[in-house]
């Protein structure tokens, strides 16, 4: 009989206070669609420099007029080094100079400015932790024969930093929705406690718990939250269709693929994050509305 009347107190005040409802779910909707997008963003940016750094590749560029000692001292080095992953790369001038084309082809000024003997030879060098660059450049970069020892992480490191700046904005964002959703949750609540609180005077008189009280307040809040989640998810799965694989599917080159996996994830997370925290919210605010 409870479980009916709270159910019933629920469905009553969510149609009495309707505009505020709506209100509600469309916030809680945008809060938590922005928090889903950071979220996938962040596991594609986390995925991303992962499968970039076990591809990375240090360049140890030598002078032009390094002497075939020096190269096959500076081959032998590296075959025994333990840092190293796998047998190095030697490029000779004729394969940098073909390397070189491939590269700057939409620059044919520079193209015609170079020869094939100005383009220096190379190793090309995987390591087994991308990270110890430096011990690999503090270790070539004086020996003879070696002009320059070239990091490719330095250069994806730029891309990087504007990619997690994109990460903090969208996390930005998302909380400062959120706040807004909090504000107006807390404030739907009081309205509608408001609203019937000689029905609150009523049921205090009569010994009524303040959890009785409260309860149907905070499933109006978590229905609302819970509502606003599905349609958030919902904004997430148009977003993978229409865009993601859609219009923006070239980004996936640099991005790596969404998967559909990572979506699903975003379900629980959001309903739950929704409701959770709407009742929360609806919860403390009783507790201060409705006094013991």
């Amino acid at each position: 009989m409870r479980a009916k009347y709270i159910l019933s107190e629920v469905m009553v005040g969510l149609w009495r206070n309707v505009t505020m409802t709506v209100a509600m779910i469309i916030t809680m909707a945008v809060s938590l669609t922005m928090l889903g997008a950071s979220l996938v963003m962040y596991k594609q940016v986390n995925d991303m420099k992962a499968r970039f750094l076990s591809n990375v590749q240090v360049s140890i560029f030598l002078t032009l007029s390094v002497t075939p000692q020096q190269q096959q001292a500076i081959s032998d080095k590296l075959k025994s080094d333990p840092l190293v992953s796998g047998e190095p790369q030697f490029l000779d001038q004729a394969a940098s100079y073909k390397l070189f084309l491939q590269e700057m082809k939409n620059d044919p000024a520079l193209i015609q400015s170079v020869t094939p003997e100005q383009v220096p030879q190379s190793f090309r060098v995987k390591l087994k932790d991308p990270t110890q660059f430096d011990a690999i450049r503090s270790n070539y970069k004086d020996l003879p024969g070696v002009d320059n020892v070239v990091d490719q992480a330095t250069v994806l490191d730029k891309v990087f930093k504007v990619l997690s700046a994109l990460q903090g904005l969208a996390l930005v964002l998302a909380v400062a929705q959120g706040l807004a959703a909090l504000l107006l949750v807390a404030n739907t609540i009081q309205v509608a406690a408001y609203s019937k609180r000689r029905e609150v005077a009523v049921m205090k008189l009569v010994g009524a718990s303040n959890w009785f009280i409260q309860s149907p307040f905070v499933l109006e809040a978590m229905f609302a939250g819970t509502i606003g989640a599905l349609l958030a998810w919902g904004g997430l799965v148009s977003a993978k269709v229409f865009l993601i694989d859609g219009s923006l599917k070239a980004l996936s080159a640099l991005l790596g693929e969404v998967q559909w996996g990572t979506i699903y994830l975003m379900l629980p997370l959001l309903v739950v994050a929704g409701a959770l925290v709407s009742g929360v919210t609806g919860w403390v605010t009783l507790r201060a509305y409705i006094k013991k």
